[in-house]
């Protein structure tokens, strides 16, 4: 059986190499955590958004929520 120093050092950088990639990478990432996370979802939303599930609607905007249902069950859009 043969051994072949080059190929075990050959495989030796590369895996080297490649360690030292992924810990740079990992590193990155924990730098842009911040930038890469989501934002709260808990958050109210701004402008004349509404939040989903919120109970805080007036009587008119029921009624135009309800014809915008009955449209959208009408046209099938």
């Amino acid at each position: 059986m043969v051994i072949s120093i080059r190929k075990w050092f050959k495989a030796l950088r590369f895996a080297i190499l490649f360690c030292m990639l992924v810990y740079v990478f990992s590193k990155l990432f924990g730098i842009f955590e911040h930038w890469l996370s989501p934002g709260d979802p808990y958050r109210y939303p701004e402008g004349s958004a509404v939040k989903a599930g919120s109970m805080q609607i007036q009587q008119e905007e029921q009624e135009d929520m309800l014809e915008r249902l009955k449209l959208f069950y009408r046209l099938g859009e």
